[in-house]
């Protein structure tokens, strides 16, 4: 034993396990994010609440079972960092960790236990090559591992390369993307529940141009949750 923990202090030494977001915490064995982090981050606690600040930007647009956002999203925070990592740097383990993190609580919510498939909002095959991978997939599998419910990441299919959302309005971002998006197989998802799933929600353009996709299909039941939500 004393053998192996001097291996595990030598490796700590030249390769340090330490937190992928703030970049100083040591988290768990395991784990990417330290316990400072967590304790630190923004949760919102919508998955305890029907009508929320994330349900109140689809009124009107889109008829949802339910919605929840586990972090507020703020520039320059903490969960800025975390996407920033996980979007731009490689870290694909931080999505499944924080979809396991949710998935967690979203298990014991009441509004969000009759779901039946978890789907991703895709990303552009030429971006996903670029990224190596889609963050809202990672996500998807962190919940899908907790609740127990199937990730389906092929059923959306974004057909259409589009320009930047960032410096978009509301409206402009969903003219942007409301033909971006198409179904593959749809008979899979006929009668069921849907968990439609990003990262961040901002205007809500992108996920309203999914959900309007999913709706289509006889019998769907829709409700969303993302990992943030920009103030």
């Amino acid at each position: 034993m004393k053998r192996l923990n001097y291996w595990s202090d030598l490796l700590d030494l030249f390769f340090p396990h330490i937190c992928l977001v703030c970049g100083e915490g040591r988290p768990l064995p395991e784990e990417p994010i330290c316990l400072h982090c967590l304790a630190s981050f923004p949760e919102t606690n919508f998955h305890l609440h029907t009508e929320n600040a994330l349900t109140e930007i689809f009124w009107g647009r889109l008829p949802l079972q339910s919605g929840a956002a586990l972090f507020y999203f703020r520039k320059s925070g903490l969960i800025q960092s975390l996407m920033h990592q996980l979007k731009y740097k490689g870290q694909k383990e931080l999505g499944v960790f924080m979809g396991k993190y949710y998935g967690n609580q979203l298990r014991e919510s009441p509004f969000f236990q009759s779901i039946d498939l978890i789907i991703p909002v895709p990303l552009h095959p030429r971006k996903r090559r670029q990224r190596g991978f889609n963050q809202s997939t990672q996500f998807g599998i962190g919940l899908a591992e907790e609740m127990q419910i199937p990730c389906l990441d092929d059923c959306l299919i974004r057909k259409q390369y589009t320009s930047t959302q960032t410096k978009k309005g509301r409206w402009a971002r969903f003219e942007n993307v409301e033909a971006a998006f198409d179904l593959h197989r749809p008979e899979r998802i006929q009668g069921k529940h849907l968990l439609l799933i990003d990262d961040v929600l901002t205007t809500g353009a992108t996920l309203e141009a999914c959900g309007l996709n999913l709706l289509k299909i006889p019998e769907v039941k829709l409700s969303i949750v993302t990992l943030a939500l920009a103030r």
